[in-house]
């Protein structure tokens, strides 16, 4: 006889378009027929909604998201259900990548923009996190473009990041609530330690760029931390801080980042490329976030808009 486990339905949109409407929910809702619900909340008006239900263990968690997902298909929400005891757990560790998660650009690419090759770093750049081309070779030809700059360039070009929505709000919010949050990037440390310092993450990661004489010499000063080195540093900030592995949370869009996604209780991948979409979607603690911002991540642990830190 099947055991029957607490599971979490969380719808989330954006919130500044707030077009997560009551005949999308009624939908969801219906979707779900015949199973028994445990509560229902409205975590944030017309944007992020949870129903708490219970289920045989026998039924897959895709095979509910895929009912969910059928029945709203064309709207612009995000569909997750999220397994067993994790639909009540606020987690205590977030790693998060930086680049088109964190911030809005690729800072590679920002650089090829200033020496008029911005189209063909920006060609690499996609192919790289769509896991078409090694990330370390990938990262190697794009420096190797940028030999003999100066490194002023450096503090000209980070004048362009842009945080992404929800970004402050995330961080904010957990280290509110106890969480430690690191920035752990495939990009250079002259932008994570900007970044980190901004948003207020506790620690950050990232490559470091080879300077001589106050000019980039076009090469990465090893070890490039790829993917394998972003899941050693989930797992280096839970030991060091004591975090059960049930307590972590990692965030990104790329290739490079599905080890971490893959181990982190919950892994989140956000306006994500399709392998790492489907990778999301195929792991037991994996969420997809495509049309929400970055307070998804907050709603998906059970957060309500009025205790969000920043809005």
């Amino acid at each position: 006889m099947p055991h029957m486990l607490a599971r979490a339905l969380v719808l989330t949109a954006d919130p500044a378009a707030q077009l997560l409407a009551p005949q999308i929910v009624e939908a969801a809702r219906t979707a779900l027929e015949g199973l028994e619900v445990l509560q229902e909340d409205v975590l944030a008006d017309r944007a992020a909604w949870r129903l708490l239900f219970v289920a045989p263990d026998d039924v897959p968690v895709k095979a509910l998201q895929a009912r969910v997902l059928t029945s709203l298909e064309g709207q612009p929400v995000d569909v997750n259900v999220v397994a067993d005891d994790l639909a009540f757990t606020r987690k205590r560790l977030l790693v998060a990548d930086m680049e088109s998660t964190i911030i809005e650009q690729e800072m590679l690419d920002e650089l090829g923009d200033l020496i008029g090759k911005r189209h063909v770093i920006e060609d690499i750049t996609a192919r790289a996190m769509r896991g078409e081309l090694d990330f370390e070779s990938a990262l190697n030809e794009r420096v190797a473009m940028l030999a003999g700059l100066d490194s002023r360039v450096l503090d000209e070009v980070a004048q362009r990041i842009t945080i992404m929505p929800g970004a402050r709000a995330l961080v904010a919010t957990m280290k509110a609530n106890g969480a430690w949050c690191a920035l752990v990037s495939g990009g250079f440390t002259v932008f994570t330690e900007r970044v980190a310092h901004d948003l207020g993450f506790d620690e950050h990661q990232a490559n470091t760029l080879e300077i001589v004489d106050g000019t980039i010499t076009g090469r990465v000063i090893p070890p490039i931390l790829g993917r394998e080195a972003k899941l050693a540093a989930l797992h280096r900030i839970a030991r060091e801080r004591d975090i059960d592995m049930a307590l972590t949370l990692a965030v990104g869009d790329g290739a490079n980042d599905l080890a971490m996604l893959g181990e982190a209780s919950l892994g989140v991948a956000f306006r994500a490329k399709p392998k790492v979409q489907d990778a999301a979607r195929a792991a037991p603690g994996g969420a997809v976030v495509t049309h929400g911002d970055l307070t998804a991540l907050l709603y998906l642990q059970g957060y309500r808009n009025n205790e969000l830190a920043v809005r």
